[in-house]
């Protein structure tokens, strides 16, 4: 025994001394050893910051993998690892396969670029005459002046078909933001077209055509449906970071506007046919897609902005263009996952990064990674780390404080921006119903506001619409970030008082994705210094007593609101979403409480009188989702188990099926037991 023992200890020895050697050998040979480097720092850095769960890294280089590798856990219960095959939901990076199709459908003689989208799609309308000039084009290079996303029920843990159907249905009464062509505004509603014009010309389901005419012909045995919609392969759970709540995997409905999922290998051998034609696409349909799709509206700011191709975020940036090169870029992002793809087709090098966590920072990640493989193939020098400086302020131009200052806002985000002359400083305020907040302090400094680490701001005036303007000097490009609300003189009103009033979702699918929960109970709101607006999902002027539409030609996703008379109470649409009145609602009475879906599927609403903690009997698909009266989710069934306390106010939403049945008990909370509450 101790002979074999030590035989055993020499061997063990020696194999650790030839690995040593040959692995140091070959690291020497490795030119992406860099690459690499840069890949699982900036990977690991973002699993360590609790922002990123797992992710997935691949790098090809003149059509080969140098390198693939998973981090994280793809499931945390059973301790599965993410290799190089776990698959992700890469959201919108699908962009770039729908607009491949059409073009394939293109060389077929099939469709034309720039014929209108209702030469194919005679079912689609909208309440703006302008529609008619929207073109295929303008579907795949954001131009189309859709509102942005028709978002109920798209993004789940089931795929429905049916949310093509409804796209359709919610732009018959929809209008558009701008002029189609005038503007370049993200937009993906242009793409979930796109994917029934696919189906139309091509008589099949979007999806066997990707298949067919993709898929297949490259290889991609791991690119398809949704994770949720997969089968006997390794995917990548998502979980809370906040609470380490695993969430049911997750699917897009809308396939072309970011509904697949792959690997990040696949993903790289996708964006490497646009280096070569007739891998996938002819030499002019490879031009027509990396070409810069500029808008009327180009050339307007100060600097390049984010120049879509078809399909593509960006066809270069500033300081890639002047070495020469082209970049191709995609990003990505979903309620669980966040991607990106970068491609330098005429190098034929392609660097793909796959996370959970929508927060991952897939972008930064990529870049980093790109960066290093053009520095290692000599393509680019390394890029000098500057020292930050904090701005020294300047006086602030006299002009901006009266022309500049005011309310703004972006889809997601309402702001007041206000000047102090005496401090030479702007002020930033984020309002969150009647809340306000600072938000950021800026300084003038060299022609740019900047905040505390010298990020660069302006606003300019263009067309008399004011817009606030990020200037990113390490990519060279502008971005709007806010528009500037109009103020307007008797302006009309809406039918009815919408100041404080809670409105209920009523139309939710039991598998929509938790995060659209703060969707379902929201309060409108009317501000005594714009008046002609409304603050419900977003700021919307109001055009009639019965319609408020999108203020903003720049913002992407925004969406209008339709009051209309129903079962004796004025409900609401916005965009696709309908909403009644919280005085919907019935009264959670102590004991059972039996809650039945009826025939038109509306979700039923309780609300709490008394605090209680309730417990639940549902059916096998049905779903609870409880709301503190301040519109925090503190229950969703698709998530949490057991029993949970609601408080006085709280408001219970069951979603289901047709004559699906919930039982939901109510325990008082002075009769409740102390312990085992959620």
């Amino acid at each position: 025994m101790p002979k074999n023992g030590f035989t055993g200890t020499v061997c063990l020895c020696l194999m650790l001394v030839t690995t040593f050697f040959f692995g140091e050998a070959a690291a020497k040979q490795n030119p992406y050893e860099s690459a690499i480097t840069a890949a699982r720092g900036e990977i690991w850095q973002a699993i360590n910051s609790g922002k990123c769960g797992s992710a997935t890294a691949a790098i090809t280089v003149n059509g080969k993998v140098v390198y693939a590798e998973g981090f994280g856990m793809a499931d945390r219960n059973k301790s599965i690892p993410v290799t190089k095959d776990t698959i992700f939901n890469i959201g919108s990076i699908s962009k770039v396969y729908a607009a491949a199709a059409i073009m394939l459908l293109v060389e077929d003689g099939k469709v034309s670029l720039d014929k209108p989208v209702a030469a194919y799609l005679p079912e689609f309308r909208m309440a703006d005459d302008r529609y008619k000039k929207i073109t295929i084009r303008m579907l795949l290079n954001h131009q189309s002046g859709l509102p942005g996303t028709i978002g109920s029920n798209l993004m789940g843990y089931k795929y429905d078909d049916n949310v093509k159907r409804e796209t359709i249905n919610t732009l018959s009464r929809s209008y558009l933001k701008h002029a189609p062509g005038e503007m370049a505004a993200y937009c993906n509603d242009g793409f979930t077209l796109a994917e029934i014009i696919v189906e139309r010309v091509s008589g099949g389901k979007y999806i066997d055509f990707l298949n067919k005419r993709i898929f297949h012909r490259l290889g991609l045995k791991n690119t398809g449906k949704g994770v949720a919609e997969i089968k006997g392969k390794p995917v990548a759970a998502y979980y809370d970071p906040n609470t380490g709540n695993i969430h049911p995997l997750e699917t897009l409905s809308i396939l072309g506007a970011g509904g697949l999922s792959s690997t990040a290998e696949e993903v790289c051998r996708f964006v490497d046919t646009f280096s070569m034609e007739n891998k996938l696409l002819k030499k002019a349909s490879l031009a027509e897609m990396r070409k810069a799709q500029h808008p009327a509206f180009w050339g307007k700011l100060k600097n390049s902005t984010w120049a879509f191709g078809l399909g593509w975020d960006m066809t270069g940036l500033p300081r890639y263009d002047a070495a020469g090169l082209q970049i191709l870029g995609k990003s990505g992002g979903t309620g669980n996952y966040n991607s990106m793809v970068f491609t330098v087709p005429d190098k034929r090098i392609s660097v793909a990064v796959i996370a959970s966590g929508p927060e991952s920072g897939a972008m930064k990640m990529a870049m980093a990674i790109l960066d290093a493989v053009l520095v290692a193939k000599k393509l680019i020098t390394p890029e000098e780390k500057s020292v930050r400086i904090p701005p020294v302020a300047q006086k602030l131009p006299p002009e901006d404080s009266s022309f500049f200052s005011g309310y703004y806002a972006s889809y997601s985000q309402f702001c007041e921006i206000v000047f102090d002359t005496d401090k030479s400083s702007v002020t930033i305020y984020d309002i969150r119903e009647r809340e306000k907040k600072p938000f950021t302090k800026l300084v003038y400094s060299k022609g740019y506001y900047r905040d505390a680490e010298n990020n660069c701001y302006y606003f300019i005036n263009v067309d008399e619409e004011i817009y606030f303007v990020s200037y990113k000097s390490s990519f060279g490009i502008d971005t709007i970030m806010l528009q500037k609300i109009k103020l307007r003189e008797k302006p009309p009103s809406l039918k009815i008082d919408m100041d404080e009033k809670i409105w209920l979702r009523r139309i939710v699918s039991p598998f929509e994705s938790a995060m659209f929960a703060t969707t379902h109970f929201v309060k409108s709101l009317l501000y005594q210094d714009l008046p002609g607006y409304v603050s419900f999902h977003g700021i919307k002027r109001v055009d009639s007593p019965e319609f408020a539409g999108m203020p903003f030609d720049s913002m992407r996703d925004q969406t209008e609101l339709t009051l209309l008379e129903k079962n004796g109470a004025t409900w609401a649409w916005i965009s696709d979403m309908l909403y009644s009145p919280a005085e919907s609602a019935g009264a959670l009475k102590p004991g059972e409480n039996s809650v039945k879906i009826g025939g038109n599927g509306y979700n039923e609403w309780l609300v709490a009188n008394e605090g209680a903690v309730l417990s639940f009997v549902k059916p096998k698909n049905g779903r609870i989702i409880i709301f503190s009266s301040d519109d925090n989710v503190i229950y969703d069934s698709a998530v949490d188990t057991g029993d949970v306390y609601a408080a006085k106010g709280s408001y219970i939403q069951a979603a289901g099926s047709v004559n699906d049945v919930f039982t939901i008990r109510a325990k008082p909370e002075e009769t409740a037991a102390p312990g085992g509450l959620k």
